[in-house]
């Protein structure tokens, strides 16, 4: 299989991601030149989801973290939350996995999952925001 980095164009390597994290937690597609990676379903060759490089890491991260809440707490079943992010987003249930979301997306589910909350709560929550890069 070839994943292709949406960065820069180049053919990302299937590699331990000891490379990444100094330790094996198990196979990865990676681009060097851009230090975006995603890893595999276990014993698979298939992606997680995309490549993702620092940003996009720090902004799935945040949106996990307002999403998840939706159906760990117990409110709703994983499937139904993402069904109601799909709606919320206007995308089609099955294009909708934070694993296969750009920046904007991601920023997206954080944006309408604080309001669904704030409405649930009586009041807004905030959630953590990815840290800026420097430089």
């Amino acid at each position: 299989m070839t994943i292709t980095c949406d960065y820069c164009g180049r053919p990302a390597q299937f590699t331990d991601s000891a490379v990444v994290y100094g330790r094996s937690y198990g196979m990865i597609y990676y681009c060097a030149p851009c230090r975006a990676w995603v890893g595999v379903h276990k014993g698979t060759t298939k992606p997680l989801g995309r490549l993702a490089n620092h940003e996009l890491r720090e902004w799935k991260k945040a949106a996990h973290a307002a999403f998840d809440p939706l159906w760990q707490g117990g409110r709703m079943k994983r499937n139904a939350a993402y069904a109601w992010l799909a709606r919320q987003m206007n995308l089609p249930e099955k294009l909708t996995h934070i694993g296969m979301f750009d920046v904007s997306q991601c920023k997206q589910v954080v944006s309408v999952c604080t309001i669904e909350r704030s409405k649930n709560h009586g009041k807004q929550q905030s959630h953590p925001r990815p840290a800026t890069a420097a430089g």
